[in-house]
């Protein structure tokens, strides 16, 4: 699907033909969409590129000027899925007339973008284009991380009386989110700092001082994303123990149990036998008996506790 925009006095507007200064925004395009673009001078490899669900963070410069920036964005897949939080690449190609953005999937990057409410954008200065979208994609990152600590803080608080895997479970999903941040950040770190010596990128001193604040902030979004990894991991071994131990504490009740239950047992078994015993004939046996039964087990609840084994 190809949808173009371009920053009109009234703000972004949805246009039906490619015009200089516009955006095109290339969603899972078909085969068509590629050839179509391919006539307006888009090398058909960058736009294959960003199609590649595997592809790396990277840019390339064709020698006519045109300039690919593939960086990795996170997308969220849903709850109920084994990896819910996830990256895929997202292509930005730069044109003399126009900037194309290609991505396999819809995202909430583009999307936020074409629904006009960044102030103050402007499709037709192409660079500044590039590094506020880099921007928000750092800030994604962060939202997406408070997300997922948030369900980890969930999590935890089910997890401490649980003696079952459900919730381990449910903290490495997040964790393999994590992997995916962490890899992906880096990925677009190096991408970053290859922008920062571009001389494409350090004409305008505002252009300059913005690609520093991406910098900035992916960096930040790396450390926060480590420390949540550390923190997570830590807490998955720790809990893994209270799983462990909490299943303890239950064995250990049901074997102090049994060892009470079968003490009267044992008395009134021996007296069930068909032989001549002491006290047959006392008319008040079976309330020694049941005397001597509730002494032991008393006896034996007070080693327990003394030994704090109960």
């Amino acid at each position: 699907m190809i949808s173009i925009y371009k920053s009109t006095p009234n703000g972004l507007e949805q246009i039906t033909e490619f015009t200089s200064g516009c955006w095109v925004n290339m969603i899972d395009p078909t085969s068509d969409d590629i050839e179509r673009m391919a006539g307006q001078g888009i090398p058909q490899d960058f736009m294959t590129y960003p199609l590649d669900m595997d592809e790396r963070a990277r840019s390339e410069r064709e020698d006519d000027g045109k300039m690919l920036i593939l960086i990795r964005i996170p997308f969220f897949q849903g709850l109920n899925v084994d990896v819910p939080y996830s990256t895929l690449p997202l292509g930005l190609i730069l044109t003399d007339s126009m900037i194309v953005t290609v991505c396999r999937r819809q995202n909430d990057l583009t999307t936020e973008f074409a629904s006009g409410k960044i102030k103050n954008l402007s499709t037709g200065k192409r660079i500044r284009f590039v590094l506020r979208m880099l921007l928000l994609n750092a800030n994604r990152y962060l939202s997406h991380l408070r997300q997922i600590n948030k369900m980890t803080e969930d999590s935890e608080d089910r997890l401490q009386q649980s003696m079952q895997n459900k919730e381990v479970l449910e903290l490495l999903k997040y964790q393999k989110s994590l992997v995916y941040f962490t890899t992906a950040l880096k990925a677009n770190e190096l991408l970053l700092e290859r922008l920062q010596r571009t001389q494409l990128f350090r004409q305008y001193s505002d252009d300059e001082d913005l690609l520093e604040d991406v910098i900035t902030e992916n960096q930040q979004a790396i450390e926060m994303v480590n420390i949540s990894a550390n923190i997570l991991s830590s807490m998955m071994d720790a809990f893994a123990s209270i799983i462990s131990n909490n299943l303890n504490v239950v064995m250990k009740f049901l074997a102090v149990a049994t060892i009470l239950v079968s003490l009267p047992v044992v008395i009134t078994g021996f007296y069930g036998m068909n032989v001549n015993l002491p006290l047959m004939d006392w008319q008040y046996t079976w309330i020694a008996i049941l005397g001597l039964s509730v002494l032991i087990v008393g006896v034996t609840i007070w080693f327990f506790v003394r030994k704090r084994w109960f």
